[in-house]
């Protein structure tokens, strides 16, 4: 019976995975429109990638790494309380979170994109 379940959880979480694509807020689309197709550095990202029970924003294997975008309501006591609970998940799985805010994204892409380059880079040894 559990296994009925799980799978249940597994499919439900894709069919949230393909509409959170679908519905992609304008911070989500402009950070996707530079980072997909290995625009930043060589490095592959997906979208609204499954990890666990969790949809992760953007994800990058190779590096590791989560990037969360995070609109004005996860600045409320209960999403941050769970924001921490989700990253410390995700570390604990060696994965690194990196969290903007929406309007950051829309205000100061560039900024942006060098802290996420930053951190990509940071563990591969100089050519």
């Amino acid at each position: 019976m559990s296994d009925y379940r799980d799978h249940a959880v597994v499919v439900g979480l894709l069919e949230r995975c393909r509409d959170l694509r679908r519905t992609a807020t304008d911070a989500e689309a402009l950070l996707w429109s530079v980072l997909r197709a290995r625009q930043l550095g060589g490095f592959k990202f997906r979208r609204q990638h499954q990890l666990g029970l969790f949809i992760l924003d953007f994800f990058c294997a190779e590096a590791s790494l989560c990037i969360e975008l995070d609109g004005d309501q996860h600045a409320m006591p209960e999403n941050v309380v769970r924001d921490a609970a989700r990253s410390r998940f995700l570390a604990e799985r060696g994965v690194t979170v990196l969290r903007f805010g929406n309007r950051e994204v829309l205000g100061q892409l560039e900024t942006v994109m060098e802290h996420i380059y930053s951190v990509l880079t940071s563990g591969r040894p100089s050519p």
